[in-house]
């Protein structure tokens, strides 16, 4: 019960807690939850105490960063220094060890200490591209350090990052940016941004595609430009042989008609040398016939 009430209702919460620590005082779990309920109610000497013990009691230094908060709460930061330098210190988680580094710049900032404060929350998870989940509260409490050293412009930055990783609204970091000079603070939600990139992704590959089919459609056009000049060239090539082929052919038809000029000559005296029937032809003095017919002595021509 004191668990659900704890955010909402810490009164409520702590007497539930106390009802248990008087029922169950040697639990280290139930001393624990009383601690916690007693420092949400704003009871830290309770809320200290009860800590102590369970810490005893269970060996859990997990809550180191709450105690250190109490001893800043009633005043005596050193005392909240020397647990954040402790051994104990050494051993926590990730997300204990940065409450811890957080309520330590506090302690910084409670003895005067500024820039020392700025300082002690520095390390290789204050990254604006880091998503841890403690970022949120990392980033705040820088932001907030920078603005108590007077360093405004680097703050608004910060409280703007912190803004922007606040996923559950743990900070009012928007309004703390505002209030330091800064315009209107839209958080950018992750899922947005993952959205935004992924159709800039598709539209570079529909470019891609586009460039890709416009250089295809250039490679069959020049393609087609030069089967279309190879056509050219063959059909060119045919009218070349077709030219020398006709060239050939009246060489040849002249060859022939020179060759075949004699024996127009030599018909025409073959028709010249022809007898009509009854006809006689001269002997020759061996006794031929030039004309190759020969009249017999009863009358009839015959051939020679």
């Amino acid at each position: 019960m004191a668990g659900r009430l704890i955010d909402e209702e810490p009164e409520q919460a702590l007497a539930h807690a106390r009802f248990a620590r008087r029922k169950a005082s040697r639990i280290g779990l139930v001393r624990e939850a009383t601690g916690l309920a007693a420092y949400h109610a704003g009871e830290w000497s309770e809320a200290l105490a009860e800590l102590r013990a369970a810490r005893r009691m269970t060996g859990s230094s997990g809550h180191l960063a709450v105690m250190a908060d109490c001893e800043r709460a009633l005043g005596r930061p050193e005392r909240a220094l020397e647990l954040s330098r402790s051994t104990e210190a050494a051993a926590l988680t990730a997300d204990e060890a940065v409450e811890l580094r957080i309520v330590a710049a506090g302690a910084r900032r409670d003895l005067g200490e500024l820039d020392a404060a700025v300082v002690a929350l520095q390390g290789p998870d204050l990254d604006v591209k880091r998503r841890d989940p403690w970022s949120a509260r990392l980033f705040y409490a820088y932001a907030d350090n920078l603005a108590a050293a007077g360093r405004t412009d680097e703050a608004i930055q910060w409280f703007i990052s912190a803004a922007e990783v606040d996923d559950e609204g743990e900070t009012d970091a928007a309004e703390r940016a505002i209030e330091l000079g800064a315009g209107p603070v839209v958080p950018v939600d992750a899922e947005e941004l993952g959205e935004d990139q992924d159709q800039e992704q598709g539209q570079d590959e529909h470019e891609d595609e586009d460039e890709a089919a416009d250089s295809g459609q250039a490679d069959a056009s020049d393609q087609d430009d030069a089967d279309q000049g190879n056509s050219d060239q063959g059909n060119s090539d045919r009218d070349d042989a077709g030219r020398d082929d006709a060239g050939q052919g009246d060489v040849a038809g002249q060859g022939d008609a020179e060759a075949g000029e004699p024996v127009a000559e030599s018909a025409q005296v073959t028709d010249e040398a022809a007898v009509e029937p009854g006809a006689s032809v001269e002997a020759a003095a061996d006794g031929s016939v030039e004309s190759g017919v020969v009249k017999s002595v009863d009358g009839t021509v015959r051939d020679n």
